[in-house]
């Protein structure tokens, strides 16, 4: 039997949208989500990206894109006012039930609690917003988190589930 291939935590992002069908995702590139950006190349076509002018947008777009393809919309945003920029558009998703699954960078892990530069906790405050909310500290976790978001935000009663993931775990490798 081969090894797995090692992947990083954003590239095990990239290959979970693939195995959800992801095609389409909507965002706005900072600090603490580079390395997905990073990915995304390697993905396209498969993957096309949308470039917003504001993270707010990047919701919207994603919920709209929802309602018109009967898939969960993907967004990105990075950390603190990023983040918190989508949640507008997560609290419009969960009030019609719209399937979202937004993926936010967050400060590096050893900074998390200690009011670093732009953190926020964006997993506390999309709590009420949300059907799921998780902040994921470890890169070999980054598979099942994505998996149960999109199950998550597909099944039952539709609505929008937020993974919040620091950047040193996005740049971590793991299987």
């Amino acid at each position: 039997m081969e090894p797995r291939q090692e992947l990083t935590g954003a590239q095990m992002v990239m290959e979970a949208f693939l195995r959800e069908g992801v095609d389409t995702i909507f965002g706005l590139p900072g600090g603490a989500n580079l390395p997905l950006y990073d990915a995304l190349p390697q993905y396209h076509p498969r993957i096309k990206h949308y470039l917003v002018k504001h993270e707010q947008c990047a919701a919207h777009a994603a919920d709209a894109y929802a309602r018109v393809t009967g898939k969960a919309g993907v967004c990105f945003g990075t950390s603190g006012p990023g983040a918190t920029n989508l949640v507008t558009g997560i609290a419009n998703a969960w009030m019609d039930s719209i399937p979202l699954v937004c993926v936010t960078g967050q400060v590096i892990s050893a900074l998390i609690g200690r009011d670093g530069f732009q953190e926020a906790d964006i997993q506390g405050i999309t709590i009420p917003i949300t059907k799921h909310s998780e902040l994921v500290r470890d890169v070999n976790e980054i598979p099942r988190a994505l998996q149960e978001a999109f199950y998550i935000a597909t099944t039952g009663r539709p609505g929008p589930v937020l993974v919040d993931i620091p950047r040193d775990v996005f740049q971590q490798k793991g299987q």
